[in-house]
């Protein structure tokens, strides 16, 4: 294999080890936050309990549901009350033309 080759072979596989070790380190930090909220709500009664998994479970559906309409209101028809025929007009007056033909 080239001394080159070799070189961007390392260079990939050293990048793939940093990525995998902030990998590790981002989910040790969340490991981290959820442990430290289980153990704030160890002392909460059961009923409490039961209505802070609802609370949540509804935050988790409505962040699901924004995502997926924010998606969908990407795409769609371009819509104008102007006739395709105005609109190619207004495209085309709008153009500027800034081109200088230098003599020889």
């Amino acid at each position: 294999m080239p001394r080159d080759s070799l070189q961007l072979d390392r260079k990939f596989k050293y990048s793939v080890l940093f990525i995998k070790l902030d990998t590790m380190r981002t989910a040790e930090i969340n490991t981290t936050i959820v442990d430290g909220y289980v153990g704030l709500l160890d002392n909460l009664s059961t009923n409490n309990k039961l209505d802070l998994i609802s609370k949540l479970t509804a935050s988790v559906k409505t962040d699901l549901t924004n995502k997926k309409s924010s998606f969908k209101k990407a795409f769609g028809a371009f819509d104008s009350k102007k006739t395709a025929e105005e609109i190619i007009e207004e495209i085309r007056n709008s153009r500027v033309s800034t081109r200088q033909i230098e003599s020889f």
